[in-house]
């Protein structure tokens, strides 16, 4: 089924759990355990992966003990390190260069949302869930 068009495009549902699906494989292979669920909005050049129950069991314990702030940290220097990664492995999947990519958590509810900034004219483009 396909999502509304967009700029002429549209992204079938297969395209966006693809990209749910490459999201997921990405945090299981750098934090050792995957999201509990994962969803995926694509507009015009913007890709958003919203991934719950992120955090692995040492992040949540220091979680727990009020240590937030060394759990942002981490995944800022984490994030750096493998922003070429993330990046690469979307436009593998997206058929589209990715310009910027940012990432960021939220404690309470435990969400982590991937933005991807999408070079280039082609491929998906549309609103739809993964």
């Amino acid at each position: 089924m396909n999502g509304p068009a967009v700029d002429g495009q549209s992204t079938a549902r297969p395209a966006l759990t693809e990209i749910s699906n490459a999201a997921v494989a990405l945090h299981r292979d750098h934090f050792g355990r995957g999201p509990g669920a994962a969803k995926t909005h694509v507009t015009d050049n913007l890709v958003v992966c919203v991934l719950t129950d992120v955090f692995t069991p040492l992040e949540r314990t220091l979680i727990d003990a009020g240590q937030e702030a060394r759990v942002r940290e981490t995944r800022a220097i984490h994030h750096a390190a493998t922003e070429a990664a993330y990046k690469g492995r979307m436009e593998q999947v997206l058929g589209r260069p990715v310009e910027a990519h940012m990432s960021t958590i939220h404690v309470d509810p435990d969400v982590a949302v991937d933005i991807f900034v999408l070079g280039g004219g082609e491929g998906p483009a549309s609103d739809g869930s993964g």
